[in-house]
C-alpha cells in the first residue's frame, strides 16, 4: 500500500498532524480498489470502516421501497464517506457506489476509538467534517423542497461541470435525475428548456455550458 503523507494532509481529518503522527495513522489504514458500478457499502448494513477516496469518484445514495434512487453526495478524492455510522456504530445510512475505477483508503471501525485516543486533537476535525456534511444535507433538503426542477438541474450542471482545464464528472441523465430528485424524462425536458434559453448546448451526449452566469441565475431561483 502506497498511502503517502501528502494525501493524508489533504484529508480534512488530518490537518496539522506531524510526520510521526501521520506515520501512526498509516498503520491503521487499508487500501481497497473497486471498479465502476461496484457497491462499496450497502444502506442498512453494519459499518465496516470509515473511507477516504484517493482516486476516482463515489456516489452516495438511498433507495426507496419502490426502487427510486436519491443521490445524497458525490465524494471526490480527499473526501470521506460513511463517517456517521463508522463513529456511532449504527447501520449504514446510505449505499456507496463507484462511478469509475476507484482507489479507497479506510480505517476499520474497530480501530477508530484507538485512533481518537491516540490523536485527541483530531476530534475537532471530526466535528468539522460532520458539521459540513450536515450543512450539505440541509442544502439538499432545501433544494428538493423549494427549488424548481429546472433550477435543480442547473445547479447539478454547475457543480459537476469541468473548470475549463479538466473535464467534469461524467453523469448520465439518470444520475442527474437521482441528484435532482426527479425522473429522467423530466431532466431531459429541463435540459431542452436550458438549451432553448441559450445557457447550454447539447452535442450528442455532451453538455456544454455557454452562459455560466445565466445558468447561475437559474440555479439560484427559488420558485
Amino acid at each position: 500500500m502506497a498511502v503517502n503523507n501528502s494525501f493524508l494532509k489533504s484529508v480534512a481529518y488530518f490537518p496539522g498532524l506531524s510526520t510521526e503522527e501521520l506515520d501512526s495513522v498509516k498503520k491503521l489504514i487499508f487500501e481497497k480498489k473497486v471498479e465502476r458500478g461496484d457497491i462499496i457499502v450497502f444502506e442498512g448494513d453494519p459499518p465496516e470502516a470509515l473511507y477516504f477516496v484517493s482516486s476516482g469518484v463515489v456516489k452516495m445514495f438511498r433507495t426507496s421501497a419502490e426502487g427510486k434512487e436519491q443521490v445524497l453526495n458525490i465524494v471526490r478524492p480527499g473526501e470521506s464517506f460513511n463517517d456517521v455510522p463508522a463513529f456511532d456504530g449504527g447501520l449504514n445510512l446510505a449505499s456507496a457506489q463507484a462511478m469509475g475505477p476507484v482507489t479507497l483508503y479506510g480505517i476499520p471501525k474497530h480501530s477508530l476509538d484507538l485512533f481518537l485516543q491516540e490523536h485527541p486533537q483530531v476530534a475537532v476535525s471530526v466535528a468539522n467534517v460532520l458539521a459540513a456534511q450536515v450543512r450539505h444535507l440541509v442544502s439538499l433538503v432545501e433544494d428538493l423542497s423549494f427549488r424548481p426542477v429546472v433550477g435543480r438541474v442547473a445547479k447539478v450542471l454547475l457543480e459537476y461541470a469541468g473548470d475549463g482545464t479538466s473535464p467534469g464528472q461524467q453523469l448520465t441523465q439518470q444520475d442527474m435525475a437521482a441528484m435532482a430528485g426527479t425522473a429522467r424524462e423530466v431532466v431531459s425536458r429541463s435540459l431542452k428548456v436550458l438549451q432553448s434559453e441559450g445557457v447550454i448546448e447539447i452535442d450528442r451526449h455532451r453538455i456544454v455550458i455557454t452562459d455560466k452566469e445565466a445558468l447561475r441565475g437559474i440555479a439560484g431561483a427559488s420558485n
